[in-house]
């Protein structure tokens, strides 16, 4: 009989318990705590999110089915969807935001690569939002047109690793731009956003922190070249102009020189324009990078596909914010037991493995391991065959 730990068990010790505690401590999460703890409610909702539950109900229900287990799973002595749900609404989230970003470091760290398809000293950052609908008769603190009400996740997404390193949660009628003031700029990185997040004065503030901009340009942008590099219109790019902006107030939010870069994207049958303050990179490598940009996309589908964060198991803000920032732990998680124990699987498949697995008491590394099954050799029977009958 296996004696070893269950797989969630073995999961959960990934996650740094000491760094968790002192977030928890600086927040007074514990405080009045008898049993259930922040810790013992981060991993209910992991649980959650790995085995993709739809509701607090459905949740409870899956938790109570294996209630001898709470201990080994780490879930405390007891769990009830009424303490659940009254620490989803009251405990501070700030507390799992904290520790989200404790393990976004760790993913970035562990998943970083160095073959990149172009050669760029810094990072390569694509910016979008995802909208999130929410029901106003519920989430009634969520108004954003007269009959409808939802969020935005605004996410910067490192396309190196594969995993967001920056994420904020607003209502849903904040408009893009205004996240551009609260962005981690680094110097020599690339940030890579649509044509919804040019504002001239913000991207002359990320110019001058050393950062460099991919967006596309507006269809009604006046721009005055001053000179043309040669473009070799076989890899795409039909212009490459050096310029400045025309119209007074633009040309006075930005005063520098802009690169402007017509490409025909020949999959899809269109121009794009581009607009970028990077004078050194070559005009279809910078077409390349906004071509990335989609990894910030396919990562919003990713999540709202595999995983819950888009029906919620609690009503206020607090734990919605909760519920978002327990999908991106997660999220990290599986990233970085894939990396550490060197799987050769996707995020997807690792998830989907786990998501039926977190109650046995396999070795995790067993489990996540490829085995070809085509190639294997039965066992031998050497057993006497008994004849004369």
């Amino acid at each position: 009989m296996n004696q070893g730990k269950f797989i969630f068990a073995q999961l959960t010790d990934f996650l740094p318990r000491r760094v968790f505690d002192r977030i928890v401590d600086k927040y007074d999460g514990n405080k009045y705590v008898r049993s259930f703890s922040c810790w013992n409610q981060m991993l209910c909702m992991v649980f959650g999110q790995l085995t993709a539950r739809d509701s607090m109900r459905d949740l409870m229900l899956s938790l109570e089915a294996h209630h001898p287990k709470y201990y080994h799973l780490g879930f405390g002595s007891t769990v009830s969807r009424r303490n659940l749900g009254k620490a989803n609404e009251r405990r501070n989230y700030k507390i799992f935001e904290e520790f989200a970003y404790v393990l976004i470091e760790e993913a970035r760290r562990s998943c970083y690569r160095d073959d990149f398809e172009i050669e760029v000293e810094g990072n390569v950052y694509a910016l979008d939002s995802t909208t999130i609908d929410l029901c106003l008769n519920i989430f009634w603190w969520a108004e954003f047109r007269k009959h409808k009400g939802g969020i935005k996740l605004h996410t910067l997404y490192d396309v190196k690793t594969s995993i967001p390193s920056f994420l904020y949660i607003t209502n849903a009628s904040v408009h893009d731009v205004n996240i551009m003031d609260i962005i981690p700029y680094e110097a020599g990185s690339f940030y890579v956003a649509d044509k919804g997040y040019i504002d001239f004065l913000r991207l002359y503030r990320t110019h001058t922190n050393g950062s460099f901009f991919v967006t596309r340009a507006k269809e009604n942008l006046q721009f005055k070249r001053m000179y043309s590099r040669a473009v070799d219109k076989s890899t795409g790019v039909q212009s490459d102009q050096i310029g400045k902006l025309v119209i007074y107030k633009s040309k006075k939010e930005y005063p520098e020189k802009l690169r402007r870069i017509k490409f025909y994207d020949s999959e899809h049958d269109k121009y794009l324009v581009f607009l970028t303050n990077n004078m050194d990179l070559k005009a279809s490598e910078i077409a390349f990078l906004y071509k990335k940009r989609w990894a910030v996309e396919l990562f919003f589908k990713w999540m709202k596909q595999h995983l819950k964060i888009k029906s919620f198991w609690g009503t206020t803000l607090n734990a919605v914010k909760i519920q978002i920032y327990c999908a991106v732990i997660a999220y990290c998680l599986v990233a970085i037991v894939g990396n550490k124990l060197k799987v050769d699987r996707t995020i997807y498949e690792i998830l989907q493995i786990l998501s039926i697995s977190l109650l046995d008491k396999t070795p995790i590394k067993e489990i996540l391991t490829k085995c070809d099954y085509n190639n294997v050799k039965e066992l031998q029977n050497k057993q006497l065959i008994i004849s004369g009958f």
